[in-house]
């Protein structure tokens, strides 16, 4: 079997609380007329869109003529290309990890197995969610308990919510600095929805990034006794060796890692002891063999893995699949269900999401396959979808 043709184009709509509802989808086409199909990251709509497509293309050259067995041997020839041109950095990386995935989604369906096959086993056949979850515009303690009790009945074991964007309590809209007001408003906030759904529910508490390091620690010693799933990004993912002093400061729990990609800066988190959880998005951290490689190196400290997801539901199938052949797996980010379209754009067994769960596709290769007539309705600022060679 030989490659024969590489195509992208990106689909979705920027829509409110979607938390990233572009993705940038990869086809690549083989001589014996199996097609596989992967996702990935878009690089966000302050590239157009369209940063990750124009890097899958430009590696186009590299494929045509392989066999698409040879996952392996072709990733580190892409990456070993890149290495000069932001190699493991978006939206190179990114780029990688949709055209990984649907080098997968071909040998999946070429040897009738689901990618979890190829990846060792299964050590689960459903993959537990959280959902992440917004209060609309209140911002106020009350309407986060209330939500978090109206998720929590859909069947959701685990909720996370947001508490990073009370921007008009700051003295200072420019530093990262938290005043008195405003530390006190978002504990209020992490208490009230603790309080609304008890201990039985896991709760995180993601801070995206926007805090400096001594309001980081003054907040994760602040709500060591409500026991959180985790504290999510307290400072921005450039210093680990900054991170790594939250960490030790505080006996509650630190996840970081959306932000970060390839394994090779897993390798400096967990080197540094700056985390408890990692969080790797496998829509742009390199590919479903690189997954599983951060996943085995986080198993040889005992951290344990909860992948950040905005993806559709392939990619978020193809995540799926990793997180069934790992042991060390946790739960998975949900961001969808604000989304009216969102299990509307793709194919499978349907509902892909059950009451805080994903099953595991049994099908051959990724399990998913894009919805053609919604994908064309959607897609981004004009782009043109695939056309079969």
């Amino acid at each position: 079997m030989k490659i024969t043709d590489v195509q992208a184009c990106v689909i979705g709509k920027s829509e409110p609380h979607s938390g990233g509802s572009i993705w940038t989808f990869v086809r690549v086409y083989t001589d014996e007329g199996i097609v596989g199909t992967g996702e990935c990251n878009s690089a966000g709509i302050f590239t157009s869109g369209f940063a990750t497509k124009e890097t899958v293309l430009t590696l186009k050259d590299l494929l045509i003529g392989e066999d698409p067995f040879n996952i392996g041997p072709l990733y580190e020839k892409m990456r070993r290309r890149g290495r000069y041109a932001g190699g493991n950095s978006a939206p190179f990386t990114f780029a990688l990890t949709g055209i990984e995935n649907a080098l997968f989604d071909i040998v999946g369906k070429a040897l009738g197995v689901p990618v979890y096959k190829l990846l060792g086993g299964q050590f689960r056949d459903r993959i537990r969610l959280y959902a992440d979850c917004h209060a609309g515009e209140t911002n106020e303690p009350a309407a986060y308990a209330a939500r978090a009790q109206e998720v929590v009945a859909e069947g959701y074991s685990a909720v996370k919510f947001d508490v990073d964007h009370k921007a008009d309590a700051k003295l200072d809209r420019h530093n990262w600095t938290v005043g008195a007001a405003e530390m006190t408003h978002i504990v209020d906030l992490i208490a009230a929805t603790r309080e609304g759904i008890g201990y039985d529910v896991d709760l995180a508490i993601d801070c995206h990034g926007q805090f400096d390091l001594p309001s980081a620690i003054t907040l994760a010693k602040a709500v060591e006794d409500l026991r959180l799933m985790w504290l999510e990004e307290p400072l921005p993912a450039e210093n680990i060796d900054a991170l790594a002093q939250v960490r030790a400061s505080t006996s509650t729990v630190i996840c970081t890692g959306e932000n970060h990609y390839t394994r090779f800066d897993f390798l400096e988190l967990l080197r540094q002891k700056a985390v408890d959880v990692i969080m790797p998005d496998l829509a742009k951290a390199g590919g479903i063999l690189e997954a599983k490689r951060i996943a085995d190196m986080a198993d040889t400290h005992y951290i344990p893995v909860a992948p950040h997801n905005v993806s559709s539901p392939l990619g978020m199938m193809a995540a799926c699949h990793v997180l069934a052949s790992i042991p060390n797996f946790l739960v998975l980010e949900f961001h969808g269900r604000e989304i009216s379209w969102w299990e509307d754009l793709c194919i499978g067994d349907k509902p892909f999401i059950q009451s805080g769960w994903m099953e595991v596709s049994d099908s051959p290769g990724v399990g998913v396959e894009l919805d053609e007539t919604v994908a064309r309705s959607l897609l981004w600022n004009g782009d043109v979808y695939f056309v079969a060679p």
